[in-house]
């Protein structure tokens, strides 16, 4: 995109019906290939007010809005931080993405308060997250008639981000920043096609079954690596996001 959106994201989330104790941007963006047509994802957590918690219908735990404004299209998915911190505790690496997403569109001490915990939520375990994500992206990929580039990246990016993941113990969702460590020369190509538009974005046949013998080394990569991974086995975490959520639960009450 050639106009800075910097602006119109902010107007988006300074339109959020709450208050957000983050919102940062994910998807093709965060991923280090967006085409110039591509929506901005804002993901995020939000913060019910007290009164509305309380009782026994709890309403707006999630927030959703798309559509499109000054030529822009967008799609913003927030959850309000009790939801949104039970993920956290679970083998769920999308959240991890948006907490450690570097485009920040909005962000608070307590954003800087829940990554410090969410990097003790890591575990071993959310290797299985990225094995089942990038299994039900190759699904989606072998059902294309022509074949296109982009889900194939989405593979791609998503094994290698659960293979760093096991490795470093750190959230790297960006392809490009990926590969410098992976070295696979394919990447750099298929994202060069994806971005050079709609004429190159399919794949000819006789790169399926390299493509296949890929997805298969990197799948049996990544289950290696959970299993000499050094993480723990439980996330440590429980106690300090229970504390985050009563206190920035009880500063709007």
């Amino acid at each position: 995109m050639n106009r800075d959106v910097t602006p119109w994201l902010e107007q988006q989330v300074r339109r959020h019906p709450y208050p957000l104790l983050f919102a940062t941007i994910s998807g093709a963006h965060l991923y280090g290939f967006p085409s110039p047509d591509s929506d901005y994802d804002l993901r995020g957590a939000h913060l019910l007010p007290l009164r509305d918690v309380v009782g026994l219908v709890v309403r707006d735990e999630t927030v959703e809005k798309s559509g499109v404004e000054e030529g822009l299209e967008i799609d913003l998915v927030t959850h309000d931080i009790r939801k949104y911190f039970g993920l956290v505790l679970q083998r769920n690496g999308y959240v991890l993405e948006q907490i450690f997403s570097p485009l920040v569109v909005h962000t608070s001490p307590a954003h800087d308060e829940l990554r410090a915990i969410a990097a003790t939520c890591v575990t071993r375990h959310h290797a299985h997250h990225y094995v089942g994500f990038a299994q039900t992206q190759w699904k989606l990929f072998q059902k294309e008639d022509p074949p296109r580039v982009k889900p194939l990246l989405y593979v791609y990016r998503v094994l290698l981000t659960g293979i760093h993941l096991m490795q470093t113990g750190q959230i790297e969702a960006n392809l490009v920043h990926l590969n410098e460590r992976a070295k696979l020369p394919y990447i750099d190509d298929l994202i060069a096609r994806k971005l050079a538009g709609p004429e190159k974005s399919t794949l000819p046949a006789a790169e399926l079954d390299f493509h296949a013998a890929e997805y298969a080394r990197l799948i049996a990569a990544l289950e290696s690596a959970a299993g000499e991974s050094k993480l723990p086995e439980a996330p440590a975490g429980r106690e300090a996001l229970n504390d985050l959520l009563v206190r920035v639960r009880l500063s709007l009450s």
